[in-house]
């Protein structure tokens, strides 16, 4: 009887942004492992994110179990980048849109926006 071996797709990979993908996904690596630490199952993970098949889940957090100490380093670099940007976005003015904002913008009277 001839046994069947087949191959298993890389479960991470870098997006063009430089985060890490599951498979062919768009969904984050980071999502996944703050799910798993949160203690939720594969099964939920997978209820969240119906894109991942099971098996992309489980390898997924497989990766992640081999490589936690460069995934963690990776997960804290991507909140300090996240704060900083969010401190400077802050500090570059006010991000919100008024409604005068949006009616200046519909009648053409904002100078500043450009369609």
């Amino acid at each position: 009887m001839a046994s069947i071996v087949g191959t298993i797709p890389k479960p991470v990979r870098v997006d063009e942004g430089g985060g890490l993908k599951v498979g062919k996904t768009r969904v984050s690596l980071d999502s996944v492992v703050y799910a798993y630490n949160r203690g939720e199952d594969p099964a939920k993970i997978q209820y969240s994110f119906d894109t991942l098949s099971l098996a992309e889940i489980h390898a997924a957090i497989a990766y992640y179990l081999h490589n936690k100490a460069e995934v963690d380093a990776y997960l804290k670099q991507n909140a300090i980048d996240y704060e900083k940007q969010r401190l400077e976005d802050r500090a570059n003015g006010n991000p919100r849109v008024t409604r005068e904002m949006i009616l200046a913008r519909k009648n053409g009277t904002d100078l500043n926006w450009k369609k």
